[in-house]
């Protein structure tokens, strides 16, 4: 299939039909739903953050029914146990017989939708982890494949953080973005309140399906990514690192473990993904740059003296921004 020509044009077509379905419901963030359709596109997870009320279930949720692709919604509690998630063997009683069947759990699904991952205990946490990695689950000795494509999207509450499990930060790390919610402007939020206290009855028409997913998803990996692009991109994330000898003060001083290569690599193949849905056929340094802030902040570890001084992660990404120079040959 060949990038410049009918399969860019059918990603386009795939995102603009995504969009306008989304749009019969979802009013604003505009951001936030590009970047869960920058990782659908890429086969990426994103973990999103927001208070209540902000439409982060009803955006996943909507996404499901208008994807041609099995859906499931998983609540965490604290007495989620893994195999909640994974599926358990049962003892199965036939003609005489007794044998050992697995009954697969809701993590056997295309879209799951991990509600509250943080109120759950880190065992069951790391079932969710695994699958997420590994496209497998292992029970009992044996392994159970996951169909493609698999996506998760977690959620996650910034208030009432008492008796919750924050995400380790290797496990964070296998989200492809960490994506902040915030509340709208004024005239959105009023056209929020307007819908959703009328009668509404939106039919959605399924536009995508699995195998469109899966060939949009071997697309963007055929971009093709300048190298001038392609290192602008990893002197960002080493300039992150406080033992970098690039690394600005800032970055040294409030910083206490800097991005990991995952990084550079999924900041490379977001990009690829934003220029192709933007029916460009190759990446800009503006790619790089719209996604730095979804792509690190959850990697990007900031220490004590940060915390005390109110210093955020978004705030040391925008120093880096600034101090990392663009190349002037930049596209």
């Amino acid at each position: 299939m060949d990038v410049a020509t009918v399969g860019a044009e059918k990603v386009a077509m795939g995102r603009a039909r995504i969009l306008a379905e989304l749009r019969k419901v979802i009013i604003g963030q505009d951001d936030v739903i590009e970047q869960v359709l920058i990782a659908l596109f890429t086969g990426g997870h994103c973990l999103i953050t927001g208070v209540p009320g902000l439409a982060k279930t009803l955006l996943i949720k909507t996404l499901a029914a208008i994807l041609d692709l099995d859906f499931k919604r998983i609540q965490f509690t604290p007495d989620l146990m893994p195999s909640d998630i994974t599926g358990t063997e049962i003892l199965d009683e036939e003609q005489g017989t007794r044998r050992l069947r697995f009954v697969k759990g809701p993590i056997f699904a295309q879209i799951i939708l991990a509600d509250e991952i943080n109120r759950t205990p880190p065992k069951t946490q790391a079932a969710l982890l695994e699958a997420m990695q590994e496209y497998h689950v292992t029970a009992a000795g044996r392994t159970y494949p996951l169909e493609r494509p698999f996506f998760v999207l977690a959620t996650q509450n910034p208030i009432e953080l008492e008796g919750t499990y924050p995400l380790p930060e290797a496990q964070l790390d296998r989200f492809m973005f960490h994506i902040i919610i915030d509340h709208p402007p004024e005239d959105e939020e009023f056209d929020v309140v307007r819908t959703t206290t009328a009668v509404l009855e939106p039919r959605f028409e399924r536009t995508v399906t699995g195998p469109d997913l899966i060939a949009f998803q071997r697309l963007v990996r055929r971009v093709p990514v300048a190298e001038a692009v392609m290192r602008y991109a990893l002197t960002l994330v080493r300039t992150s690192r406080p033992k970098a000898k690039l690394a600005p003060e800032t970055v040294k001083k409030y910083v206490g473990f800097g991005a990991s290569v995952r990084a550079a690599q999924y900041l490379v193949l977001g990009a690829k993904a934003r220029a192709l849905t933007s029916g460009r056929y190759h990446v800009s340094f503006d790619d790089i740059r719209a996604l730095a802030h979804p792509v690190m902040r959850h990697r990007v570890l900031t220490n004590f003296r940060a915390e005390s001084e109110g210093i955020t992660t978004d705030a040391i990404i925008d120093e880096l921004l600034q101090v990392v120079p663009v190349p002037k040959s930049g596209m």
